[in-house]
């Protein structure tokens, strides 16, 4: 058996049906797995950037999250796009994915139009729940980070820099990010924001 599944503790495992959607038979080992999914990122994200004239209320839908999800991840995954089916130890009862990321997504815009929050904190505040929510069976951080990036630049800001390093790794940088989601859940969003722009 090879380290290609062995995800860090806080991450959250892939069911082995799950599993089974690996599209690159190259892949053998976790090392091989992080390069496929950053270089499919990469693609997603420039996707993403192209469609700045989107308006907003297309990028806040249901089908660019989900969009998204497949441009970042569809060359590795066959099930990329795809909310999950399965329940999780973190985010929604799956049956929940669709209400919920609706409830969201129409906050936003809520938000957006009445001036709520500043524009760092609503972007920061839907990358949260995004997270919650955790929509998809793997990814959802590094969507939601790029989701958060995609909304702060339309609102007229700088793409976040989340700690300055990957978090693709266990380390210090990923611990920070974890405790500062985990004060999040409990309505401190103060940790989060701080993180993102550090």
């Amino acid at each position: 058996m090879t380290d290609l599944f062995q995800e860090p503790e806080d991450a959250t495992p892939l069911e082995p049906q799950e599993r089974e959607g690996l599209l690159q038979t190259w892949i053998t080992h976790r090392r091989d797995l992080n390069e496929a999914e950053e270089e499919n990122i990469v693609v997603g994200a420039a996707w993403a950037r192209g469609r700045r004239r989107l308006p907003l209320e297309r990028m806040l839908s249901e089908d660019f999250m989900r969009t998204l999800h497949k441009r970042m991840f569809g060359d590795v995954w066959q099930w990329a796009g795809t909310f999950r089916a399965t329940e999780r130890n973190i985010g929604v009862q799956a049956y929940r994915i669709g209400i919920e990321l609706a409830s969201l997504l129409s906050d936003i815009r809520y938000w957006i139009e009445h001036k709520t929050f500043p524009p760092d904190e609503i972007a920061i505040r839907f990358h949260h729940r995004l997270v919650a929510i955790h929509p998809f069976p793997n990814g959802n951080g590094r969507h939601a980070r790029l989701a958060a990036d995609l909304l702060i630049e339309r609102l007229g800001g700088e793409p976040f820099t989340w700690g300055g390093g990957s978090l693709a790794n266990v380390g210090e940088l990923r611990a920070r990010y974890v405790a500062a989601l985990r004060a999040a859940d409990n309505h401190d969003i103060a940790l989060l924001l701080e993180f993102a722009r550090s």
